[in-house]
C-alpha cells in the first residue's frame, strides 16, 4: 500500500472480533459527550497501565498483578471529566440485575474499572454521564463491529490543543483487529489527545494543531521553530482504551501487553504522555482461543492495532462547530478536483 493509499484507507477489524466481548454506546443529544462499554461475557483476565500524568480512573489499583481480583466483567470509557466516572455504577447495576459479578459474602460484585477523558470544552459542562448513561451504553451492547468516530466517549473526544482548543480538531473512537492462525488481538481507542495523531508511514499530520493556513500540522515541530503552546490545563486532555486478546494470559501477561499497547500511542500521537494527559489503557484476555499467549507476538500485535484504531478513530470523526473543530476528513481535497 502507498503512503497515500495508506493515508486515506481505514484499517479492518474490530475489538469484537474477540470472541467474548460486546460493545455498546451512549451518545447524550444535549451536548457532544458520552460513554463506551467493552462487556466481558463470562469475564476476562485484566491488566492496565497508566501513562498519562493526569489520569482521572476507576478499580485500576485493583487490577496490579499482586491484588486479589483476576478478572473483570466489563470496562468503561466515558468523557465527562471525573464526573464521569459515575457511569460505572450503571454499568455495575446493570450487571448486578443479571447476576454478574465477583462472589462476595451475600452479594455479587461487578467489577468494572474506568477511565475517562476531558471533554467539557464543548457545549454546557454540566452535563455529562451519569449511571443512567452507563445502563444505556449496557442496553446498546452488541457483538457486532461497533461504530467509530464521533460517538459514545468519542462524541466530545479532541486532538491537538497545545495551542489552544480554538486551534484543535475533533478527535472520536477507533477500533481494528489482527487475527494470526487461531488468536485474534484488537483495540478500541478514545482519542483525545493533547497532542497531535500523525501517519507513522509518512510522517503528516492527520488531526492535530491546526497553523494559520488551518491545515493540521505538528506541534514538535512548531515549538522547534521556536512557537511557545498556549497555557495548558491539568487534565484537558487523553487517550484511553482496551486492548483485548482471545488468547490465555496470566494477570502479570495482562499488565504487560497494557504496557505493550502503549508503543503503538507513541507511533502515532506527538507528543503523548504528557502532563496533561491521563493515558490509560487496559488489557483483556478472554482466552476463548484455548491458546496460551506468546507475550512477545501479542504484545507487538497490541501497538499495532492501538496504531491502527487510533487513526481509525480520528478519520471517522465528524466536525463540530462551536468551538469549531474541524475533522480530518473535512479538511481532504473534493474528489471532484
Amino acid at each position: 500500500m502507498s503512503p497515500v493509499a495508506r493515508d486515506l484507507a481505514m484499517f479492518p477489524g474490530a475489538i469484537t472480533d474477540v470472541a467474548g466481548l460486546r460493545v455498546g454506546h451512549f451518545t447524550d443529544t444535549r451536548r457532544p459527550t458520552g460513554c463506551t462499554v467493552v462487556l466481558c461475557d463470562g469475564g476476562a483476565t485484566a491488566g492496565v497501565d497508566v501513562r498519562g500524568a493526569a489520569p482521572g480512573t476507576r478499580d485500576t489499583e485493583l487490577l496490579r498483578s499482586e491484588n486479589l481480583v483476576e478478572q473483570v466483567h466489563a470496562v468503561l470509557l466515558t468523557g465527562g471529566s471525573a464526573f464521569g466516572l459515575d457511569a460505572a455504577g450503571g454499568v455495575m447495576q446493570w450487571l448486578e440485575e443479571r447476576g454478574v459479578g465477583l462472589s462476595v459474602g451475600p452479594a455479587r460484585v461487578p467489577i468494572v474499572p474506568a477511565a475517562v477523558l476531558f471533554d467539557l470544552w464543548v457545549g454546557d459542562a454540566s452535563i455529562r454521564p451519569d449511571a443512567a448513561a452507563g445502563r444505556a451504553a449496557c442496553a446498546a451492547v452488541s457483538a457486532s463491529a461497533p461504530a467509530q468516530g464521533s460517538i459514545g466517549a468519542g462524541a466530545g473526544a479532541s486532538v491537538g490543543k497545545l495551542f489552544g482548543i480554538e486551534r484543535a480538531m475533533k478527535g472520536g473512537v477507533g477500533t481494528a483487529s489482527i487475527t494470526v492462525g487461531a488468536v485474534t488481538v484488537a483495540a478500541l481507542i478514545v482519542v483525545n489527545a493533547v497532542g497531535d495523531v500523525f501517519d507513522p508511514t509518512t510522517g503528516a499530520a492527520l488531526a492535530g494543531t491546526r497553523g494559520d493556513d488551518g491545515a493540521p500540522r505538528r506541534s514538535t515541530a512548531a515549538f522547534a521553530r521556536g512557537e511557545l503552546p498556549a497555557g495548558a490545563l491539568a487534565g484537558m486532555a487523553t487517550t484511553i482504551g482496551v486492548i483485548a486478546t482471545d488468547a490465555r494470559l496470566t494477570k502479570p501477561q495482562a499488565n504487560k501487553l497494557a504496557t505493550m499497547a502503549h508503543d503503538g500511542l507513541a507511533r502515532c500521537i506527538d507528543p503523548v504522555h504528557t502532563m496533561t494527559d491521563g493515558d490509560t489503557l487496559f488489557a483483556l484476555a478472554t482466552g476463548r482461543s484455548g491458546i496460551d499467549g506468546h507475550l512477545g507476538v501479542i504484545g507487538a500485535l497490541a501497538a499495532e492495532v492501538t496504531t491502527r484504531a487510533v487513526l481509525n478513530a480520528v478519520r471517522s470523526a465528524t466536525g463540530l462547530a462551536a468551538p469549531p473543530l474541524p475533522a480530518w476528513a473535512e479538511l481532504q481535497p473534493s474528489p471532484n478536483r
